[in-house]
């Protein structure tokens, strides 16, 4: 498996299509979460009108599209809602990771649903990315508690074949460098590379220190890409 892998160009539909295929609503060439799961939806690759017409319907009058990196231009008669630059990183799959400090797994705790109230909490003030109630389903989550409250997290989310993405990396203001995101980094890439799969992520460009973090754990950059969403007719 090498970082020209197409997979990674389509991580959404690829994972609809696959891994997540349980978590999907389809209508013709579109397909998008559940409901509070994700708000990622895809079309095909080489979608027409027809395709988005598809998209359209399956979210109904005046819902967000959130197309996440999908490279096709605004469809016609869909309003813009945001447009971020960031950058797609992968793992070179070379050994484990290059851990912060011995006992990388130490103090680091698996989440579920009785979580779930601190998960949206930590989101809400951290602001890591799109994380809804459902979202944890997707894959494992890890979390760091200081007094027995959640303080950082760090989960998976999107799964094409062979890839995991690493997702809602974060950390309370208060305990900010202590550590802990590279530490929840490090524990799910070795979780991932145990199960023979490569770790990947995305980043906004503009967050320079989740970028120098993920390159310091040995994360390197596959491509820019700009994440997109559009309001439907």
């Amino acid at each position: 498996m090498n970082c020209d892998d197409p997979a990674l160009d389509d991580p959404v539909g690829q994972s609809l299509g696959g891994h997540h295929a349980r978590f999907a609503r389809r209508l013709g060439r579109a397909a998008t979460y559940e409901p509070g799961v994700a708000t990622f939806s895809a079309v095909s690759t080489d979608a027409d009108e027809a395709a988005w017409d598809d998209l359209a319907r399956l979210l109904g009058p005046g819902e967000l599209a959130d197309m996440f990196s999908c490279p096709v231009g605004q469809p016609s008669g869909w309003e813009p809602v945001f447009d971020l630059e960031g950058r797609q990183m992968t793992w070179p799959g070379r050994g484990r990771p290059v851990r912060p400090r011995a006992g990388t797994d130490i103090g680091v705790v698996e989440l579920g649903a009785e979580d779930v109230p601190e998960m949206l909490d930590l989101v809400a003030r951290t602001r890591p990315g799109p994380f809804w109630p459902r979202t944890h389903e997707l894959g494992t989550y890890l979390g760091i508690r200081d007094n027995g409250t959640l303080v950082a997290m760090a989960g998976e989310r999107l799964r094409p074949p062979g890839w995991t993405e690493i997702s809602a990396v974060c950390t309370a203001p208060e305990v900010r460098g202590r550590g802990y995101a590279a530490r929840l980094v490090s524990a799910l890439v070795e979780r991932i590379v145990a199960r023979d799969e490569r770790p990947f992520l995305h980043v906004a460009e503009a967050n320079s220190g989740a970028i120098a973090l993920y390159e310091g754990l040995g994360f390197k950059t596959r491509q820019h890409v700009t994440f997109r969403g559009w309001r439907t007719p």
